[in-house]
């Protein structure tokens, strides 16, 4: 299969050449508008995580703290008190869980590469949330169906990945440098994902995107 005829790993819709770099192809869905980067020129396993080890973000970062908190603070206003959580693609340094923690809510860590505790999936929650998760995802059509049916009804999955704009501002983009980044999403991807699902969708700046499940 080409390039160009790979299916969309969200929808499985049809995609169509959206850029090219000497690096990678990127593909645009006709349905759900992700970019993405398509199979065969993922990374191997061993060279991403050799990549993820060279990040030096650590728990007692207070500009890692910063960062998170553009997730933390709109989740956790909209969190009753004692709600639990998973944090899914925690990375070796889980502050996001643990600021969570200090604000009283019970968490649970999930990764594949350093926190790999099947456990953790086989239980349901309140919320979710995923910070800078979503762009590495190979499968996101299969991972969000997956964290939806871990979260109860009226439960949030927040999620923070940087938005695409437009193919202009993509052919410059600091995002499509990192060679682990395979998918991106639009503000219509995200609006596909809550059609999809049956989900309420808020945004709340330019990178964190919040979607509700409805009470039964």
């Amino acid at each position: 299969m080409t390039a160009a005829q790979s299916p969309c790993p969200l929808c499985a819709g049809p995609s169509r050449p959206y850029h090219r770099n000497a690096r990678r192809d990127y593909l645009q869905c006709e349905n759900c508008d992700l970019v993405f980067v398509p199979p065969h020129q993922h990374l191997s396993a061993a060279a991403e995580r050799a990549f993820y080890d060279t990040h030096e973000n650590a728990m007692d970062d207070p500009g890692y703290r910063r960062f998170l908190m553009r997730l933390f603070e709109p989740m956790a206003q909209r969190l009753p008190p004692g709600s639990s959580g998973l944090d899914f693609g925690c990375g070796p340094a889980p502050l996001l869980a643990a600021m969570f923690t200090e604000a009283g809510f019970a968490m649970r860590i999930y990764d594949p590469l350093f926190a790999p505790d099947a456990a953790a999936l086989e239980q349901t929650y309140d919320f979710i949330t995923g910070s800078e998760v979503f762009e590495h995802l190979a499968a996101p059509g299969t991972e969000i169906a997956r964290l939806l049916g871990m979260l109860r009804p009226g439960g949030w999955l927040g999620v923070m990945t940087k938005r695409l704009r437009n193919r202009e501002a993509f052919a410059q983009w600091h995002y499509i440098r990192d060679p682990t980044h395979v998918c991106f999403f639009a503000e219509a991807t995200f609006r596909f994902i809550a059609a999809r699902h049956g989900l309420e969708l808020e945004f709340s700046g330019p990178d964190v995107a919040l979607l509700h499940k409805p009470a039964a």
